[in-house]
């Protein structure tokens, strides 16, 4: 039996976790590579049952600790940026699983493509900053970027069968296909239906508390805010060659329909099912290949009917602020990402007021002077700054201290 090699970055996390849980359920794939950032005990777990050739921790501290930990296994501890890069280009893999949180995934991701090796994409931040880079380098070297999140996995799954030609050969010009427009759900997160007056006093804890999906801390306050809407709004448009106004963000609170497609002559094609990262994450990794797989599906009869709403863009701006992030283009998408994702640790913190995110989001950019085309280090730059400028801002409007 041959194997499909993969490597993760990001193991431990919630998608690192549910791909490896995939692997365990299929004898056929193989793990080669794991990278994580601090959790060393759960890394070790993963080495003893996955028995990776190397495997990667972000800090040295914690690469040294795995490395007695495991002292008595034959795997490779690597380290910090380079050996993620090791990671990504490790002879052994065949696609790499970018599930790390954060504009860190930049590199890796087009390390791994020149190295020729397909992309299972669970990294928001390296389309929404580097797509201009990312998507034409995959043309280049003939690799598959394969999306993972749901809405987009359920985009592509949607396109599915418009994507084989009359040759029988597949194509990626999505263009060519007659996609009148990308129909994005969301479920709305868990305020939806507030006012911006009910949310002057959310903290964390209620944020945290999302309807229908178990996501880590971040991306579950993304979700909140639509932040993590106009992401994939950004994402989209790189993955599927679509101008912005093509892209609708529909609120759907069941979360069913994961997204879908509208075409030239009025259909509709949608993917659904029931909230669960492990179907797209598996089909990623089988594509174009379908596998079986246990669990819930939906029962239309117990569902009994499926809602949709308009977004509602005065009460959480944040998606209105990523269109025009996107519409600016060039490093604004990257000052959009870096901002929030400092005003997000600064709420978690305490150190600031819910509707303080979206707020100084909208500041930080408005003081920014765009670069057109940033290369990786101007984005990588334009990152820190855009830390930096929201860092002052909160200090200046809410202190140091607990809000």
């Amino acid at each position: 039996m041959t194997r499909k090699k993969i490597a993760i970055l990001g193991s431990t996390g919630s998608i690192g976790t549910q791909t490896l849980e995939i692997l365990r359920n299929n004898s056929d794939l193989q793990v080669v590579g794991l990278a994580a950032g601090s959790s060393v005990e759960k890394m070790e777990a993963q080495i003893r049952e996955f028995h990776p050739v190397k495997a990667c921790m972000w800090s040295e501290e914690a690469a040294a600790d795995l490395r007695v930990r495991v002292a008595d296994l034959d795997v490779e501890i690597l380290a910090g940026m380079e050996g993620l890069l090791e990671i990504a280009v490790m002879q052994e893999s065949q696609v790499l699983v970018t599930a790390i949180v954060g504009m860190i995934g930049i590199r890796p991701t087009i390390a791994a493509i020149q190295a020729g090796k397909d992309i299972a994409l669970a990294n928001k931040e390296t389309l929404v900053t580097a797509g201009h880079i990312i998507m034409p380098l995959a043309d280049q070297y003939g690799v598959s970027i394969l999306p993972v999140d749901s809405e987009h996995s359920a985009i592509f799954q949607s396109l599915n069968g418009e994507l084989v030609g009359r040759d029988g050969k597949r194509t990626k010009l999505y263009g060519e296909i007659g996609i009148e427009k990308i129909l994005l759900t969301a479920s709305g997160g868990p305020f939806r239906g507030k006012t911006k007056k009910e949310l002057e006093n959310m903290r964390a804890q209620d944020a945290l508390k999302h309807p229908n999906w178990t996501m880590g801390h971040k991306v579950t306050i993304d979700s909140s805010t639509l932040v993590n809407k106009g992401l994939e709004v950004m994402e989209a448009k790189w993955l599927f060659g679509v101008e912005l106004h093509q892209i609708q963000v529909v609120i759907h609170p069941q979360s069913i329909i994961h997204s879908a497609v509208q075409y030239v002559d009025g259909a509709i094609i949608a993917q659904m099912g029931v909230p669960d990262m492990k179907l797209p994450i598996q089909y990623a990794l089988f594509y174009p290949e379908r596998r079986p797989m246990a669990g819930r599906r939906v029962d239309l009869f117990a569902l009994g009917q499926l809602t949709f709403e308009k977004p509602d863009t005065d009460t959480f701006p944040g998606l209105a602020l990523a269109y025009q992030a996107a519409e600016t283009g060039g490093s604004m998408p990257t000052v959009y990402n870096a901002a929030n994702e400092k005003a997000v640790e600064l709420f978690l913190k305490g150190e600031l007021p819910y509707l303080g995110i979206a707020e100084l989001i909208g500041e930080t950019m408005e003081q920014h002077k765009v670069i057109a085309d940033p290369n990786v280090e101007e984005i990588l730059e334009v990152e820190q700054e855009a830390c930096c400028a929201l860092q002052r801002q909160a200090k200046v409007k809410y202190g140091s201290g607990r809000i």
